[in-house]
Formats: structure tokens, C-alpha cells, sequence
């Protein structure tokens, strides 16, 4: 097998990981990470800070997390881009990632509420804001249909170790054509 085959069997065994979400077998996926691994997931911000994971060991996190609630992730797994230069390989690949959410997402996101308001430390006008364009938002997509499909892009640097290709960073990202949700405001 070419280096290329290789590391498609990695993506294939990756996306086996995320089909059959199987948390007793969590330890055994992670064991396609380096040691020194770094996982960013869609709502990483800053390195070790909410989904941006700089070791195997705390990327498990996001994988359990992913495999209990995120939704079914699809990766293009056959039109993937890789690129191999020696022991070091990059991908970059689209994907989905599917869920159906019903109604019950509107007493979710009032539970939601309720705690953001006593645990918020925002000024009053920027919670209210912040309340209403994710009211906004639930009762939009809620009205679209339950099936909802995202677009979804992973990217990835892979290194070969003791003869097996192993995920050196993992990036998870959502395009988007709107204003990002992440808005950092004390650099303006």
C-alpha cells in the first residue's frame, strides 16, 4: 500500500469510530492519536481553552462527547485531499454531520436561559442580546424541519510512527457565510 491508501485506511477507521460511536472503545480510537496530539473542535477558541485539546489524553473528551450527542459525522472519506511528504501527511476532507432535533429543543434552550441568567457575568443589555439572537436563531431552524444537516470541513496532519500513520492535529470547522459566532471584543 502507498502512503496515500495508507492514510485513507486511517480516515476510514476514524469515520468506523464516529459511525459506531461505541463508548467502551473510546481509549481503543484514541490510540490513532499521537500522544502529543492537538483536537480542535468546532467551538476551540485558544489553545487548551473549551474544544481546542493539546494531548490525546484530553482530546478524549471531545471524542466522547462528539459520540454521545454531536449527531452522525459523514467524512468524504474517497475525495479526500492527501498529501504525503516522507513520515508527514495532511488531509483536508468535507463532511456532514446530521441530527434531528424536535421540539424538545425549545424547552432546551429555555433551560438554557435560565441558567445563562444567574450564571452570566454580562452586563444586563448584552445578556438580553445574547438571549434573543439565540431565541432567534432556535425558533428559524426549528421552523426549517427537525432534520438538520451541516456542512462540516476536518483537516488534519498525520506523522507515521513505529510504522502506522497516526493523527498529529485534528482540526474540526463549520464554514460559514455570516458573521462568525465567536466575536473577540477587547481588541477593537
Amino acid at each position: 500500500m502507498n502512503p496515500q491508501q495508507e492514510i485513507r485506511l486511517l480516515l476510514r477507521t476514524f469515520q468506523d469510530g464516529y459511525t459506531r460511536r461505541d463508548l467502551t472503545q473510546v481509549d481503543a480510537f484514541m490510540d490513532l492519536f499521537t500522544s502529543d496530539a492537538e483536537v480542535i473542535g468546532t467551538n476551540g477558541v485558544k489553545p487548551g481553552v473549551d474544544e481546542w485539546y493539546t494531548s490525546r489524553d484530553s482530546a478524549r473528551e471531545l471524542v466522547a462527547g462528539d459520540w454521545e450527542s454531536w449527531g452522525d459525522l459523514r467524512l468524504d472519506v474517497d475525495s479526500a485531499s492527501i498529501q504525503v511528504n516522507g513520515d508527514v501527511g495532511w488531509i483536508a476532507a468535507s463532511a456532514t454531520v446530521s441530527k434531528t432535533i424536535g421540539a424538545e429543543n425549545y424547552a432546551s434552550y429555555l433551560e438554557f436561559v435560565q441558567n445563562f441568567i444567574s450564571t452570566s457575568s454580562l452586563p444586563p443589555e448584552q445578556k438580553l442580546h445574547f438571549i434573543l439572537r439565540g431565541g432567534t436563531n432556535t425558533v428559524y431552524e426549528l421552523r426549517r424541519g427537525e432534520n438538520f444537516v451541516w456542512a462540516l470541513r476536518l483537516t488534519a496532519v498525520v506523522v507515521r510512527e513505529a510504522g502506522k500513520w497516526k493523527f498529529a492535529q485534528v482540526n474540526f470547522s463549520f464554514p460559514t457565510v455570516y458573521f462568525p459566532d465567536v466575536r473577540i471584543m477587547d481588541q477593537v
